[in-house]
């Protein structure tokens, strides 16, 4: 996974496909705003801010504009309040949805006082192509899928 550059000395974390994804989402903050937008319907800043790991408004601005740079979200006016902005995943940001499927799957198994609801836990577990499909359409729909936490 290396890449050696033109002086012959190695650099590990080019190239890294690891890497690449933890300079993306690597703090505690960034994949809860994707959980929001994916699994909650959140689509405003204030509904963001209102999630129960309370994040500060400047942290939520910092990653809404780090993942709208990225390509996993995108922003528009709110045609029903043009004083707002609604809040979007981009198919970039959709295709997350395996990956925070897994994470949510391994937490609620290894996680005694998880808040995911067990019929989501057992259909990622005994159904997971039709919770997907129904996943991907909810979150396209920006529908809350999941109540609470995940």
């Amino acid at each position: 996974m290396a890449k050696r550059t033109g002086g012959g000395k190695r650099n590990d974390r080019l190239n890294c496909p690891v890497h690449f994804a933890l300079e993306i989402f690597g703090d505690r903050w960034t994949l809860l705003v994707i959980r929001d937008l994916m699994f909650m319907g959140k689509r405003h800043f204030h509904e963001f801010i209102e999630s129960p790991e309370r994040i500060a408004s400047n942290v939520l601005a910092a990653r809404l504009k780090k993942l709208e740079r990225q390509g996993l979200i995108s922003r528009h006016r709110d045609p029903d309040n043009r004083k707002q902005v609604i809040y979007e995943l981009t198919e970039k940001g959709l295709d997350l949805l395996p990956t925070l499927l897994e994470v949510i799957r391994w937490s609620g198994k290894y996680d005694p006082d998880t808040a995911a609801p067990r019929n989501f836990l057992d259909r990622a577990a005994t159904d997971r192509d039709g919770l997907m499909r129904d996943l991907t359409a909810a979150a396209k729909q920006r529908k809350p899928v999941v109540g609470g936490r995940s």
